[in-house]
Formats: structure tokens, C-alpha cells, sequence
């Protein structure tokens, strides 16, 4: 760990190294398929070549008789599973168990598992896997959402919302139309899903694997097999990235717990990487028709959105794509409708932003168009309709610096340079053009706890079920922890990833930092309140009293080798008295040949307000990392289907394009870092999401100033450009 020792006062807030980094680096850092345990077997999974259908027959003779070969499992042999017999999904079954892995003939999407293969080296269960022979009966799939529209359906939950009149924007002065299309977006981590299952008899079990919520993934195993709580435990400690598709049991988590229960072993079982491009979700494709009105000096008198997404046939996958809409703009009417279409794919899960991404493309690409059309400049329309309280919940903000945001990133990026009228700008052959978006996530506080271990020789030990999928959660605790205690970081150790540790909430939504941060916070101050009271001056205020002696001093004075410390930390009344948001504006140029078609992003800055900012080298990667990926959005990524076969045709990473470090610009990031004084203690708002939404939209408007050529059917590709 880098440190420079500075007092424990000011800890947060300072630019620290990541605590484990150095193990990261090393190898030292155990992620979900680097457990080797005695006895361990290893499981290759054997998927559908079909997407819709039924098994007819498996042929699993010529596998069975290779020498280290335990079993061939299918759902004729698979051990049974007590929670695949619910009958009611809603109330019993474990989300995402609507697919039962293993459990019957029917074909749901192509890649579903059907087969295991377990023997007792890697080799020998791949090659094994590669000699099971199964024989369907075929149907035809239905795989493309824009031919089965007229199939969509509200979903159980909708997310229907109206305020004022219904399509006002018909009577504006001014007013646009339009249909935006995303496609699929596959998460692509770099560490494949992996996970390995060790029985003790039939009622006992230890999973490690690769997750972004142990509580969660613990609470979901005990109720598929009947466990009582004390009887499951799920490790991850580290996670090599996730983005949401790490956030429930996967297809190959329950193949390793179900063939370590068959074959009485432990089995491990690592998705290959054509394999995550549907068994362990995506984010959906969508088509989105929003409309807007607006007076002639550019006032939104009326919003009309409505969105259409794609899900499984066997389960209903919602996410906020509306929520933009909602709270962004301030507009006295507003209709909204979200629809499903179901088709013969796998179910599509959270990706970084989940729905307001999606959400915030169209949104924020039609109010570019606005600004043409009402001849304004695009950050002077988002000025004007700034929501000075939510307009969606009609109550304050805890916090909104969504102004600073416009301000300061605007003069960093030089918007005043900008030349309105598109095709007006030039490098050389290159057209240049500039665009620009604004951004709004949600900055919830969940329950959480953690324990404080303070150790007779100084040391202070955390431990809490949270997760670090990588934006630096052990660095952000040690701080806080190191803060709250007044000691130096080197003295603070944090624990993570572990079932048994003190509960903590899933690492997704944006609300570690202030949920798990804000339990860790607690309990440090009731370490100070217990250590204050063995004083002698233990009725003088905290600070104070241990100001006179250290903390190793008074645990020795008392003969006690630690102090231990478990509290819970949740939000009060207070939250539900605000609405809690994390904004940005993202300010983005871009260079586009005009013959070729390409695109080049040359400069990005994003300015945001997500409160305190607890450790800026950790956050500045944060936002790096969001507009990587809302690069690959804009203008690469895109899971291709054949419907034909309901296959991805690009399932890797040579055919499904991301970015690499030649696709980066210069990216400046730019933090309000003014505390929300309602949410937590720290002063911290959402982070990781808010980087992302909305800067797809910056990227394609930027296009749109360079070419005049409107982008609404993403990834703006040069066939697009060119047409």
C-alpha cells in the first residue's frame, strides 16, 4: 500500500493508492476460479445449438467411458433442486431460477447448459464435453424485437407514469419526434464467470465465486436447496469487474453446485468466453419513441416517452429506462409508457447505468434535436429547464450542483468555441463537431453493517459482506475507517467478499460508498464511544478524552487484547423527505472523416456532482472507465443475432468490438465535491453510474454538429455515416 501517513483526520477526501493494488499485481489477489481445493474435479458445460425446442435424446456413452471422466449430468441425472418445484415465482423462486438449469427437455435461448461434462483435469472435461451428442426437435425462434412489437406487453411491475396532459407536446409551439434504437450490450469483464461448489454432505455448502453480493448469493442458495442459514457460505473477495452481470446465480454457478452434490467433490466450473454473451445477461435492446414540446424561447411544455424492451420468454426483466424522463427536465406534462416484448433469448440483467443509460440516449438525443429545431444553443436549452425540485416526487433535492456541473465543465471544455451550425467545423479533412449531455441517477442508501476489530497493538481490522468489483471500496472503508478513528490508514485492514462477515448490500447502484461507507463509519465512532468510556475521563466527549492517550495505551491499561465492535447502519426519516440524485454534464469532440465515416473521439470532459468525493484518484477512474465504455456504446458495441438460429454471430471479443487505449482521448474529469448533507455521514452521493448516463448521447450530438447526419439507431458505425 502507498501511504504517506497523514493523520487520520485527513484521510477522506485525499487521492489514495488502491490498499490492494499491490496484490492485484502480484498475484496475490484470489479471484473466483483460482481455488484449488483438495479432491477438486472440474466441470465444462455442453449448450443448446438451438434456441427454441425440446432434447430428444442425449448420447453421452463415448464421454462416460474416458479414463478420469466422473459423470456426464444432464436433468435426467441432476440432483434435485427443492426451490425449482415452487409454484409460485413471484412469492417462492429465486430470481432468475424461472430458467431451471438442468431440469427438464425444454430449450429456452441457444447456449443453454444441457449438458456437464466432470472429470478430474481441465482437458479431460472439455474433451469429454465435445463427445456428448444431443438430438433435438427444433422450432422455430423468435430472436428480433422491432418484427414482434405488436407482442408487447405491460410488465407485472409497470413503470407507467403520467403528470399533467397526455402528449402536450402536439400543441407546442415547437416540437420533435423521434425513435432512438440501442442494441445489445454485453458485459465482456475481463475475468470469466467462475465458481467452485464444495459439499459437506448433502446440507451443507462452500461456494466461491464470482459475485457482486455474497448476501445475496448466500440468501438465494439456502432457498433453492432448502439450507438453513448457517449451513451456506459464499466467498468472493475480489471480482475482476461486473457491471451488474455478476448480480444473481448463473447458469454456471448452479451447474457447479449441482455436479459437486452429484459427484460428491468439489467441482469447478469457468464459463468460456462465448458463453457470457448470454448465460449470465446483457443489457437489453431497446426502441424508444420520445417526443418533445417546447414554447419558442425554449421551455419544455411537453414530454411523450415511450420505450420498448426486450426479455426472455420464461422471465420479465424491467429496468429505468424511463427514470430520465421523469426527473431530469422540469415539464408540467409528461407521459411515459415501458413495454416488454418477449422472445426466445436468454433474460438480460443490470449493465452499468442500468435503464437510464438507455434511458438518457434517447432523452438526451432528442433534446439535442430540440435545440436545432428551436435554433438555441443545446446547453442554453438544458439551462432553461433545469428541475429546481424533482419533478417526478414534487420534493427538494438533498442536493442538485447540476448548474456547477453545466458551468464548470463547459469552460474546460471551451463550448464557447463552438460554432453552431453543423458541417461548419474543420482539422484539416476532418470534420470536427462538438456535442453535449446531461446526466441523473439515483443515489439510494441501503441497510448495511460492519465490524470494527481494534487489536492491543493498534491495528484496526473491518469486516463486512460488501464487494469490490473495482471502482475501490477497500481503499474508500480503509479511509473512512482510518478517518473515523483518527489513526493512519497503514494501521486499518479491510475484509470483504466473505458470507459470514457482517451483511452487507450487493455492489451495484451506486450505493457502496454510502451505504457500506456509512456502516463502517458508525461503527469506528462506537469504537471511539466504547474506548472513551474505559478512560478515566470516559464522561468528557470522545474526541477529547482519547486525545491523551493512545489506543493500544487504554486496551493494555484494561488487559483486553481487542475491542470489537458490529453495528448496523441504515438511513433515517430524512431520506424519505428528499429526492436523492447524482447529476453530470458531459461535454464531448469529436473528429469524423467525411469519406471514410470514422469517427474519432478527441476530447471528453465530464463534469460531476456525486457529493463528497471520498478518494479522487479512485473516483477520476471511476468516470475514466464510464466513458470508455460509453464509447463502445456510441460508436462499437453490438450483439449481433441471427434470427435465423437466435445465435450470436459475434460472440468474441476479435467480432464484438470495444474500445482499446488508441480509441481514448484526453478525458478530463471535473468533481462539484460539495458535500449532500442528508444522504450519509461522509457527505457522499452515487458515483460509478452517473459517469456513464447520458454520455452516449454527448458523443452521437457531437457527430451531429461534425456532419449533419443524425445517429439514432446505435453504434453509429461509418456504413451510417456514409449512407
Amino acid at each position: 500500500m502507498e501511504t504517506d501517513h497523514t493523520a487520520g483526520k485527513e484521510q477522506i477526501g485525499r487521492s489514495m493508492s488502491r490498499v490492494d493494488g499491490r496484490l492485484k499485481v502480484t498475484g496475490g489477489a484470489k479471484y473466483a476460479a483460482e481455488y484449488e481445493l483438495p479432491a477438486l474435479v472440474y466441470g465444462v458445460l455442453v449448450t443448446s445449438t438451438i434456441a427454441r425446442g425440446r432434447i430428444r435424446s442425449f448420447d453421452t456413452r463415448a464421454a462416460e467411458k474416458l479414463p478420469g471422466v466422473l459423470a456426464i449430468m444432464t436433468y435426467k441425472n441432476a440432483p434435485a433442486v427443492p426451490g425449482y418445484k415452487d409454484t409460485d415465482p413471484a412469492e417462492k423462486r429465486v430470481a432468475g431460477q424461472e430458467l431451471r438449469v438442468f431440469f427438464d427437455d425444454q430449450i429456452q435461448f441457444s447456449n443453454q447448459p444441457v449438458a456437464l461434462a466432470i472429470a478430474d483435469t481441465l482437458e479431460k472435461a472439455t474433451y469429454a464435453a465435445s463427445l456428448v451428442n444431443v438430438v433435438y426437435d427444433v422450432q422455430k425462434p423468435t430472436t428480433d424485437l422491432s418484427a414482434n412489437l405488436t407482442k408487447a406487453y405491460t410488465p407485472e411491475r409497470p413503470d407507467d407514469y403520467n403528470r399533467g396532459v397526455a402528449d402536450a407536446y402536439k400543441q407546442a409551439a415547437v416540437r420533435i419526434e423521434q425513435e432512438y434504437h440501442t442494441p445489445v450490450h454485453v458485459h465482456n469483464t475481463m475475468e470469466p464467470h467462475a465458481a467452485t461448489a464444495v459439499w459437506e454432505g448433502d446440507n451443507a455448502v462452500t461456494v466461491y465465486n464470482k459475485t457482486q453480493g455474497v448476501s445475496l448469493a448466500k440468501k438465494d442458495i439456502q432457498k433453492l436447496f432448502g439450507l438453513s442459514p448457517d449451513n451456506v457460505r459464499v466467498h468472493s473477495p475480489f471480482v475482476g469487474g461486473a457491471f451488474g452481470s455478476s448480480s444473481r446465480i448463473w447458469p454456471p454457478e448452479m451447474a457447479a453446485l449441482l455436479g459437486a452434490k452429484l459427484v460428491k467433490r468439489p467441482v469447478k466450473v469457468v464459463a468460456k468466453r462465448e458463453q457470457v454473451f448470454n448465460l449470465v445477461g446483457y443489457r437489453p435492446e431497446s426502441i424508444q419513441r420520445v417526443a418533445l414540446g417546447a414554447t419558442a424561447a425554449g421551455k419544455l411544455t411537453g414530454i411523450t416517452h415511450h420505450a420498448v424492451g426486450l426479455t426472455s420468454q420464461y422471465e420479465q426483466f424491467t429496468e429505468r429506462i424511463l427514470h430520465p424522463t421523469k426527473s431530469m427536465y422540469q415539464s408540467p406534462n409528461l407521459n411515459a409508457t415501458y413495454r416488454l416484448v418477449g422472445l426466445d433469448l436468454s433474460t438480460p440483467c443490470w449493465a452499468r447505468g442500468p435503464g437510464e443509460t438507455t434511458g438518457s440516449f434517447a432523452l438526451e438525443s432528442a433534446m439535442d434535436e430540440l435545440a436545432y429545431a428551436l435554433n438555441m444553443d443545446p446547453l442554453a436549452l438544458r439551462r432553461a429547464n433545469f428541475a429546481e425540485t424533482d419533478p417526478e416526487s414534487k420534493k427538494p433535492w438533498s442536493s442538485n450542483y447540476l448548474r456547477d456541473c453545466y458551468e464548470q465543465g463547459a469552460r474546460a471544455f471551451g463550448w464557447e468555441k463552438r460554432d453552431p451550425t453543423p458541417r461548419s467545423m474543420h482539422d484539416g479533412e476532418w470534420l470536427v463537431g462538438m456535442g453535449m449531455s446531461a446526466g441523473i441517477y439515483k443515489s439510494d442508501r441501503a441497510a448495511a453493517s460492519a465490524r470494527a476489530r481494534l487489536g492491543a497493538d493498534g491495528s484496526l481490522l473491518i469486516q463486512t459482506a460488501a464487494a469490490d468489483v473495482g471502482p475501490g471500496t477497500y481503499t474508500i472503508l480503509t479511509q473512512i475507517a482510518a478517518e473515523t478513528m483518527g489513526i493512519d490508514a497503514s494501521r486499518v485492514r479491510v475484509e470483504l467478499g466473505d458470507s459470514a462477515f457482517p451483511q452487507a448490500p450487493p455492489q451495484y447502484g451506486s450505493h457502496t460508498a454510502v451505504s457500506v461507507g456509512s456502516a463502517v463509519h458508525d461503527a469506528c465512532q462506537e469504537l471511539r464511544r466504547k474506548l472513551a468510556a474505559l478512560t478515566d475521563n470516559g464522561k468528557r466527549d470522545a474526541t477529547a478524552g482519547q486525545a491523551e492517550q493512545s489506543h493500544e495505551t487504554i486496551l493494555r491499561q484494561h488487559n483486553l487484547p481487542e475491542l470489537v465492535v458490529v453495528t448496523e447502519s441504515k438511513g433515517g426519516a430524512e431520506l424519505e423527505t428528499v429526492a436523492r440524485r447524482s447529476f453530470a454534464a458531459h461535454f464531448v469532440a469529436v473528429q469524423v472523416h467525411p469519406t471514410l465515416g470514422m469517427v474519432r473521439v478527441t476530447k471528453i470532459v465530464s463534469a460531476i456532482d456525486a457529493g463528497k468525493v471520498l478518494n479522487p484518484k479512485t473516483a477520476r477512474s471511476q468516470v475514466l472507465g464510464a466513458a470508455t465504455w460509453s464509447i463502445g456504446m456510441a460508436l462499437m458495441e453490438e450483439g449481433v443475432i441471427d434470427d435465423r438460429s437466435g445465435r450470436y454471430v459475434n460472440n468474441n471479443l476479435a467480432d464484438y468490438h470495444v474500445p482499446v487505449v488508441a480509441d481514448m482521448p484526453a478525458i478530463e474529469v471535473i468533481f462539484i465535491d460539495k458535500n449532500d448533507s442528508v444522504i450519509d455521514p461522509m457527505g457522499a452521493k452515487g458515483l460509478g453510474e452517473i459517469s456513464m448516463t447520458g454520455m452516449a448521447a454527448a458523443i452521437t450530438n457531437a457527430i451531429y454538429h461534425a456532419t449533419g447526419k443524425r445517429i439514432r439507431h446505435l453504434p453509429a458505425t461509418p456504413d451510417k455515416l456514409m449512407a
